[in-house]
């Protein structure tokens, strides 16, 4: 690895390993810094406890956004939660909490069975051989957004364009930017709808529960954050699973023949074997302190390796391969403390839903490519799969 790479050890991955060198970092150096181009240093934190740390002190490391930009910078603010500090971060996540516990989400389960059949149900009548990430993967966390936030049947295709777009990077940032631009002024649409008439979804659940305490553009802007929380990172989950399971076929009958539990266990320990957003949301301490030994002045931007922590020998042997009889509750794919991942119950229903519904409908299910030819990501922060070829 080059110098000039090395600051970017932390976005690197040979297939679906991190880098030897941030094991390597994590056992040396835990607390490491990261040069950066205008002469200031970034710390990387790559040990599970380290990590754990930071992510659960929001008095000693600030979130918001004022730290990221310039003074006096026309950047809008991309909303949602993860750019928050309390008391805000506090009064917006208190808005959503009630609508992802596991009681209120069983409502939305027969739907996501349902679409993940009519992806299953498109695929066979495309016939083989197929793009997982295209057929499979991409559209369902979309359309389980889509049911999640009450957008209507008749608009979904629209919407999944929309949201689809601004993760493609095909043709260029200008593309991509102008998608979430159009995805926005779709929600501030669909609010306002939703405001005069509320529906099922979570949108208009929200105004009936609270009314005028929270605003169309927070509305518009928490549904964006979902959107981009919830699709890239649920899209990247269902390939890499699928590609791992389809190389290890004690873990795929597992996961094809087995109960609901059994289920449950090995999409918890490929969800930490991943941790497909290998990077949380960047930290700045609030003050001069220490970590790990480590001095850390204030206003320095810290970087928690969630890749590096969770393969952490601290959770455990064998943490380098997936363990499906590991307790891996403690990982921290979705991060932790305040800023934890408000969609983790629905990101775990997508998961236990889809690959047992995918892999039942075709048994034969195999790559349609040697794996070596399979093309990852080549640094990303959510770390995923071009494209899975797949047949059966």
């Amino acid at each position: 690895m080059s110098e000039t790479e090395f600051p970017l050890v932390q976005f690197m991955r040979e297939g679906m390993d991190p880098v030897p060198e941030l094991a390597r970092i994590r056992a040396e150096q835990p607390v490491y810094p990261l040069p950066m181009p205008d002469g200031s240093t970034v710390w990387l934190v790559t040990r599970y406890e380290d990590v754990r740390a930071v992510l659960g002190d929001h008095n000693r490391f600030s979130n918001d956004f004022g730290n990221v930009i310039a003074a006096g910078s026309q950047q809008d603010d991309p909303g949602g939660l993860g750019f928050r500090d309390p008391p805000e971060h506090t009064r917006l996540r208190r808005f959503l909490t009630p609508e992802f516990t596991v009681r209120r989400l069983r409502r939305l389960e027969p739907r996501i069975e349902a679409i993940v059949t009519e992806r299953l149900d498109a695929m066979e009548k495309a016939g083989t051989p197929a793009d997982l990430v295209q057929s499979f993967a991409l559209p369902i966390p979309s359309l389980v957004v889509c049911e999640l936030l009450g957008v209507p049947y008749e608009e979904q295709a629209d919407f999944l364009r929309l949201s689809t777009g601004r993760f493609d990077f095909s043709a260029g940032p200008e593309a991509s930017l102008q998608a979430i631009n159009d995805s926005m002024t779709y929600l501030r649409k669909l609010v306002a709808r939703e405001r005069e008439n509320p529906g099922d979804g979570l949108l208009g659940m929200l105004i009936r529960d609270h009314g005028d305490d929270i605003s169309d553009e927070e509305l518009a802007s928490l549904s964006d954050g979902l959107l981009t929380g919830g699709h890239d990172t649920s899209t990247s989950m269902l390939a890499l699973g699928t590609l791992w399971l389809l190389q290890h076929p004690e873990h795929l009958a597992l996961v094809r023949d087995g109960d609901e539990e059994q289920v449950g266990r090995v999409v918890e320990e490929l969800l930490r074997y991943m941790t497909v957003v290998q990077v949380a949301f960047p930290r700045f301490a609030r003050e001069d302190l220490v970590l790990a030994g480590q001095p850390i002045a204030k206003g320095q931007m810290v970087l928690c390796s969630l890749a590096a922590a969770n393969r952490d020998p601290q959770l455990g042997p064998d943490t380098e391969t997936v363990v499906p009889e590991r307790d891996a509750s403690s990982h921290l794919a979705f991060g932790h403390g305040i800023h934890r991942c408000v969609g983790a119950p629905l990101a775990r229903m997508e998961m236990r839903i889809a690959y047992p519904a995918l892999l039942r409908r075709f048994p034969e299910l195999r790559l349609a490519v040697p794996a070596e030819e399979v093309e990852f990501r080549k640094i990303a922060i959510v770390y995923g799969l071009e494209a899975l070829p797949v047949e059966w």
